[in-house]
């Protein structure tokens, strides 16, 4: 009885965890995109940064070699996540703290930075839809 009972038990384990993979592969797609983009930033490679940026929003927002050159003027000395949120659109903002440090004056500050991101059902990838941080106010 007790062997019927595991199976059974196995069964019905093995069913929940069938409808998980939907939300769950989402989900990690999310922590894996939004990790490559932190190091993305933190190690200085805003052209790779840019790369998960949504297609529609560098169409709209084109940067230039002189916007790239800018970001070049710094260095990141610290990116932390400082919590977020799922909109009822199904979009997520996260809260970012970065550390700055001007490569000319070796001044250090922080910028809050809010990210935002989206799903895209036909590519089967979030995009941020929020650009590459402002790190000088502008």
């Amino acid at each position: 009885m007790s062997k019927l009972l595991l199976r059974c038990l196995l069964a019905c384990c093995l069913a929940l965890l069938a409808g998980c993979p939907k939300s769950a592969s989402k989900g990690t797609a999310l922590d894996e995109v939004q990790y490559a983009y932190s190091a993305a930033i933190r190690w200085g490679d805003f052209e790779g940064a840019w790369n998960l940026v949504d297609p529609e929003v560098r169409k709209q927002h084109p940067l230039s070699d002189i916007d790239f050159s800018r970001y070049k003027q710094v260095q990141i000395s610290g990116y932390r996540d400082q919590g977020g949120t799922v909109l009822g659109s199904g979009e997520v903002v996260r809260d970012i703290e970065i550390g700055v440090i001007n490569r000319n004056t070796l001044a250090e500050r922080s910028v809050r930075y809010r990210e935002r991101w989206r799903y895209d059902e036909a590519a089967k990838t979030w995009w941020l839809v929020s650009g590459l941080p402002d790190l000088w106010g502008d």
